[in-house]
């Protein structure tokens, strides 16, 4: 099995994804809510429930052949910052990382696939894959899930489908997002009027970690609401279709703002590239931010095409877990206010100064993207 500074150390592959200086979509990600049959859900069951529940899920999960050589531990034996940082990478969700005994998680080598055990349910199966590819990402989570009905009973109702512990996930069990990069959007004054058209046909949009998280980066989370009364297929087109409109939407106002203020524009990323290349203290907000436009400067031609990546990675690098974890020790916010801003400038160190003078609007195309996981409860 996997060692947890293993699985760290190494990028997850929706983290190197094609093109990633083009993408408005970051990444698809799937997640699947299953409980078992005749055994008492998460919230309701006693410890030793709980336990008898979590020795069926590991070894079931642990024996799928896509989960060789996995990443396989109880929560009750992690580190408060190591459960931090599987949230920071999404992996684990909040609410899973708050729990300990008769609690755990398998994460595949490449961090494709990643499967909480008794969280708000007995089995919360996830995949992420970079770019607009939800269809391509249900198929190969769901080769997985119909693998464990082999070996594990699930819960279901000819009538309302899969039963879960929250009603909004009952039928399918399934919570379709993809997350999307709109600084366009939002330097442009439109991104209340696009969310509010996404949020009147009845998709959620949430933050960075989720529900309830606010929107860091310009990053945000478009996800179903639905699962009951539509197939998998049903909910999966109709929310593909919608992220393409958003990811269209955007790349007409980032052609809108280099048309008609490109002064601005190169002014807000260069201000960006500035603070970043030569600030000593930074805190989290402030560096995504700042990370967000660098990424934007990227793709219109401002930055080389290799920013893209590099935004990307420094993403997770600076979170608060991955920081403590990095320098193996608990850090005071102001501590890692400082670490993170060294780590940033060094990155940058050798990276070109903007280039104004012809930036371009790259295609954001729902195939292509790279990486920011999305996670929700």
């Amino acid at each position: 099995m996997m060692r947890f500074n293993t699985l760290v150390r190494n990028p997850a592959d929706w983290m190197t994804g094609a093109h990633p200086e083009r993408g408005a979509v970051l990444t698809s990600r799937i997640r699947l809510a299953r409980n078992l049959r005749r055994h008492p859900f998460p919230g309701w069951a006693k410890r030793e429930q709980r336990a008898e529940a979590f020795s069926l899920l590991r070894p079931a999960v642990e024996a799928l052949p896509a989960m060789k050589d996995a990443f396989s531990q109880e929560l009750s034996d992690l580190s408060s910052v190591q459960k931090q940082v599987l949230v920071e990478r999404h992996l684990a969700s909040r609410e899973h990382a708050a729990r300990g005994d008769g609690s755990g998680i398998v994460i595949e080598r490449r961090q494709t696939f990643s499967f909480m055990l008794n969280e708000e349910d007995h089995l919360r199966m996830q995949a992420i894959r970079p770019g607009l590819q939800l269809q391509a990402t249900f198929e190969a989570l769901s080769a997985l899930d119909t693998a464990l009905e082999s070996s594990l009973e699930f819960a279901f109702d000819p009538t309302l489908g899969y039963l879960t512990t929250c009603p909004t996930n009952l039928g399918t069990g399934l919570r379709a997002s993809a997350m999307l990069h709109l600084p366009g959007l939002v330097l442009g004054d439109q991104i209340g009027q696009v969310l509010q058209a996404v949020g009147k046909i009845g998709l959620a949009v949430r933050g960075l970690y989720g529900e309830g998280t606010e929107s860091l980066g310009n990053l945000y989370q478009i996800s179903n609401q639905s699962t009951l009364g539509e197939s998998e297929e049903t909910i999966i087109r109709h929310l593909e279709r919608v992220i393409a409109q958003v990811a269209h939407h955007e790349q007409n106002a980032r052609e809108k703002l280099l048309e008609d203020d490109p002064e601005m524009v190169a002014d807000k990323i260069g201000r960006a590239y500035g603070v970043l290349r030569h600030a000593h203290i930074i805190d989290s907000k402030e560096a995504l931010n700042h990370l967000s436009l660098l990424r934007l400067g990227g793709s219109v031609g401002i930055f080389p095409a290799s920013t893209a990546p590099l935004c990307d990675s420094l993403l997770m690098e600076i979170q608060p877990a991955h920081l403590q974890h990095h320098t193996g020790r608990k850090l005071s916010p102001e501590e890692r206010d400082s670490i993170r801003a060294k780590i940033i400038r060094e990155r940058l160190q050798n990276h070109p100064s903007p280039d104004k003078s012809n930036p371009s609007p790259a295609e954001t195309g729902p195939d292509d993207g790279s990486a920011t996981p999305s996670d929700d409860s």
